[in-house]
């Protein structure tokens, strides 16, 4: 298991605001494209995840900036499992721009059927990812 997950991003022209920074809700997509990677690189596509009829939705997220990314910048947004449960699971992410703290979050997740079956037990694959 990848205790420590480091995902890189470049951050694009069309997510900067009318302040010359990074947007805020881009941070989310940042966020949401690290947890992705995360999984993939704990051995379990998240094709795979879909195609057994599972995916994850967002609960709760707690976000806090300390600094701002501008257009051209790359930065490090590093992923780290925070809880396992049932139904659900926490991961906490740390933006970084060249060793310079710019936000960290706090991501609840909750597993959740394809069919409109609703909340789900995680899948073993996806339990296996996140756990060691």
């Amino acid at each position: 298991m990848t205790a420590v997950f480091s995902h890189p991003i470049v951050v694009r022209y069309h997510e900067m605001d009318m302040q010359g920074v990074v947007f805020n809700m881009w941070y989310l997509a940042y966020f949401d494209e690290a947890m992705s990677a995360f999984i993939e690189a704990n051995d379990l596509a998240y094709t795979a995840l879909q195609d057994d009829g599972f995916d994850v939705q967002l609960v709760h997220l707690d976000v806090d900036w300390t600094a701002s990314l501008r257009f051209g910048e790359a930065a490090d947004v590093t992923v780290e499992v925070a809880n396992v449960g049932n139904t659900s699971f926490a991961l906490d992410f740390a933006v970084r721009q060249g060793g310079r703290p710019v936000c960290t979050a706090h991501i609840v997740y909750v597993c959740v059927a394809l069919d409109g079956g609703g909340k789900q037990p995680l899948p073993a694959p996806l339990r296996a990812a996140l756990t060691a």
